[in-house]
């Protein structure tokens, strides 16, 4: 990566790691209502699961956004750090849009948060890697042949 893209990757990284710590900090009453607030919200996004699930979801929630926010920030292990970002915001959004319609986190931009994780991850892949090809000579050969 050079200029601009270790620019926008860096912007990414503290975007993303800034609201998970942000969320997190939330519920230790940094900025929020605490925990038990967050226990309640836990439930109402995940409404379709029983009630036993949520103590344990909000606690792996809270773990798994201070690890992942903390990894962003620091940029430890980046490109495995940004996929699980990606896959946490996917399940977040996913329950969000089955407890409340697709409109909620749509409007919250989950699934935008969790396309930057991916693409993060895609920026942070090693040169050689395939998922940093592009297809564009398969689609240059395609072309000329059929053209």
């Amino acid at each position: 990566m050079r200029g601009a893209d270790e620019w926008a990757a860096r912007y990414a990284r503290v975007a993303l790691g800034a609201a998970f710590l942000s969320a997190v900090g939330s519920r230790f009453g940094f900025w929020g209502e605490g925990f038990q607030a967050f226990e309640r919200y836990t439930a109402e996004v995940n409404s379709f699961l029983p009630a036993f699930c949520i103590p344990f979801l909000a606690r792996a929630a809270t773990v798994l956004e201070l690890g992942l926010g903390l990894g962003l920030l620091l940029g430890k292990h980046l490109r495995w750090v940004a996929l699980g970002s990606a896959a946490l915001l996917a399940l977040f959004g996913a329950a969000m849009a089955v407890s409340f319609g697709v409109k909620s986190p749509l409007d919250y931009s989950v699934f935008s948060a969790s396309a930057c994780g991916l693409l993060l991850a895609r920026a942070q892949a090693p040169s050689g890697h395939a998922s940093r090809q592009t297809t564009a000579p398969a689609e240059a050969a395609i072309g000329q042949r059929l053209g």
